[in-house]
């Protein structure tokens, strides 16, 4: 059974950073290339980046791009994204998933980010 964990979310400022991982488990994990999306209060889910399965090509939403990093390690079978100057409209419920997954329906809990003053 496949299973992701989303962890590290919390309330930063604008301008701050945070560390998403997403701990997964259930499939091989070095084979499969992974996402993050997120969803926004009232709003359907958005696609933020990916990255191959050796790590090797990673891609971004224009509104992301030079501000978040995905990586992966797959010793660890653990996705992360890190998430720098943060702004309010990055506030959002964050998942990963597989990205050949129809709709991300792999993706787990999410973790909540909220960016406020």
């Amino acid at each position: 059974e496949v299973q992701l964990v989303e962890s590290g979310g919390g309330l930063v400022q604008p301008g701050g950073s945070l560390t998403l991982s997403c701990a997964a488990s259930g499939f091989t994990f070095s084979n499969y290339a992974m996402s993050w999306v997120r969803q926004a209060p009232g709003k359907g889910l958005e696609w933020v980046s990916s990255i191959s399965p050796r790590g090797v090509t990673t891609t971004y939403t224009p509104s992301v791009k030079g501000r978040f990093t995905i990586s992966r390690d797959n010793a660890k079978n653990t996705l992360y994204l890190q998430l720098n100057s943060l702004k309010t409209e990055d506030t959002a419920m964050y998942y990963c998933a597989k990205t050949s997954d129809r709709d991300y329906a792999s993706r787990g809990q999410g973790t909540q980010v909220t960016v406020s003053s």
